[in-house]
């Protein structure tokens, strides 16, 4: 008999693997279809924005707003190497655009939260852990671009890594970014479909879809079952924590989906909302990696562009893991937020809207002006 039962949790075990696989599988091909679908759509109006403003806290805005609607930083920059690659703006002009991309990346797992919104409690963890990735990411250009505007560390530092690095400097060939291992199938769909919007709207249902499903399901198929090891393992210690992130996101190329999977394990209490900042702290930086490599092989304002990218997200690590006071900040902010969003669901709404769409678009719209 028990050896019947054993039989049985262990072929639940691994249905339970499969269903989680295949929705990791459709949340990573949903959002690789909505960044082609997006980039199709709106390709020509990135690049008269990104080309259009020198004012750099506009242009942080753009990236962060253009990043919202393209649901993938990788996108954005990509397209900002290209206008700087053709020398319509300066790598200096760029630096803002892509510290923007870096906030409005975090979109997705803010909005992975709000598949809690039903549950009190859950969604005031939810929330917490949705937004703490985009705290970071506010805070490292608070204390980045005043640096940035007035000596120009990052473009400086940038610029003589990539001159070590750049193998011809009259490469002129297109300027490629990472892409998820889904491009080939994501790339045949759009070509079925023929039509951008009809594609892009296939992709928003898909993603919200997929949010959904991983929202639902996905702790319990991989965590149900192994929670305990991956508490012992990933989540022992900070620097584990942060490593682990780092690495799984390189393996992925999207931070999107690893820092989407943590809100789950925080709003089920699974693990801690202080345990789970350094592995999205880790993320941040696993998401350049594949960046800097990628662009190793294109022209030396690529490589210097994905250099920035990478230098921004770990100088921001090394000051607000490294320095406890700074580290406690994003965490109690969070909650905070988490809190309030429990006594009325609009402070939710509210900041998403705020954050992402409102601000960004009046601000770009008054500037234009």
């Amino acid at each position: 008999m028990e050896s019947w039962d054993l039989e049985q949790k262990k072929e639940a075990k691994w249905k339970s693997y499969a269903i989680g696989l295949v929705a990791l599988l459709l949340f990573i091909f949903a959002i690789d279809l909505l960044t082609v679908s997006m980039g199709d759509l709106n390709s020509k109006v990135a690049t008269d924005l990104f080309s259009a403003t020198k004012n750099p806290f506009i242009s942080l805005f753009i990236g962060l707003l253009m990043t919202a609607l393209l649901q993938s930083s990788s996108t954005v920059t990509a397209s900002v190497v290209a206008v700087v690659a053709a020398g319509t703006i300066s790598l200096e002009q760029a630096v803002p655009l892509v510290m923007g991309a870096n906030i409005g990346t975090t979109l997705t797992s803010t909005l992975v939260s709000f598949s809690y919104i039903m549950k009190k409690k859950q969604f005031k963890r939810a929330l917490s852990a949705g937004i703490i990735h985009d705290i970071f990411n506010i805070f490292t250009v608070i204390i980045l671009l005043p640096l940035e505007l007035y000596f120009q560390p990052l473009t400086k530092s940038a610029l003589y890594f990539a001159h070590w690095f750049a193998p011809n400097e009259d490469f002129s060939g297109p300027v490629v970014y990472h892409s998820l291992f889904t491009r080939p199938l994501t790339n045949w769909l759009v070509e079925a479909i023929g039509i951008p919007f009809l594609t892009t709207i296939l992709a928003v249902f898909l993603v919200f879809a997929a949010i959904k499903l991983l929202a639902t399901s996905i702790y319990k198929t991989f965590v149900v079952h192994s929670f305990q090891d991956i508490n012992k393992v990933i989540f022992k210690n900070s620097s584990l924590a942060f490593f682990y992130g780092t690495f799984f996101t390189a393996a992925v190329q999207s931070s999107t989906v690893t820092t989407s999977l943590i809100v789950p394990l925080v709003a089920t209490k699974k693990v801690s909302l202080k345990k789970v900042f350094p592995f999205i702290v880790g993320a941040n930086i696993g998401t350049t990696i594949t960046a800097a490599i990628a662009a190793l092989y294109k022209s030396e304002a690529a490589i210097a562009l994905a250099i920035v990218h990478f230098l921004f997200n770990t100088i921001g690590a090394l000051l607000i893991l490294g320095i406890p006071r700074f580290r406690n900040v994003p965490i109690r902010l969070a909650n905070l937020m988490g809190k309030k969003s429990v006594k009325s669901r609009l402070w939710g709404f509210a900041y998403l809207l705020l954050m992402f769409f409102i601000i960004p678009f009046l601000l770009i719209y008054f500037s234009s002006n």
